[in-house]
């Protein structure tokens, strides 16, 4: 396992009532009603707060690689992160597809870009052979 030398940044939230309960960061800036997925409690729920998170760490790490390589990147560039929360004999579990949207850049010049900023994301490196993970250039 690889540790951090040097820590950049610590997110701090403080989270009541589990999954029908509330979560705020240390800063009040992220302030949300937390709420079971598919029920109507009115407010959003980790596996969507895991996605948000993925697909904007995943476009930062496209960007890293992007610039590491000289590349330059569509303005509209887009991930849309799919997180399934299941269940297997084993209890419960996540799975998740990032669906990557680079218009007008030559596919395999894209998919290289894809599969470079999976290598490279803190996100795809924590989820790395611990979930199952599809990525798909679209």
């Amino acid at each position: 396992m690889s540790q951090i030398e040097k820590v950049l940044y610590t997110a701090k939230t403080h989270t009541t009532g589990g999954r029908d309960g509330a979560s705020r960061s240390s800063d009040g800036i992220l302030d949300v009603k937390l709420s079971s997925p598919g029920s109507n409690g009115g407010g959003t729920n980790p596996e969507q707060l895991f996605a948000a998170g993925w697909s904007a760490c995943f476009i930062g790490a496209m960007k890293a690689v992007a610039g590491q390589q000289k590349i330059s990147l569509p303005a509209d560039l887009a991930v849309d992160a799919e997180v399934d929360l299941g269940t297997n004999s084993g209890g419960y579990l996540l799975q998740a597809r990032l669906n990557v949207s680079l218009p007008g850049m030559e596919r395999g010049a894209a998919q290289q870009l894809v599969d470079a900023a999976h290598q490279v994301c803190p996100y795809s490196k924590a989820t790395r052979n611990n979930i199952e993970v599809e990525l798909k250039l679209v």
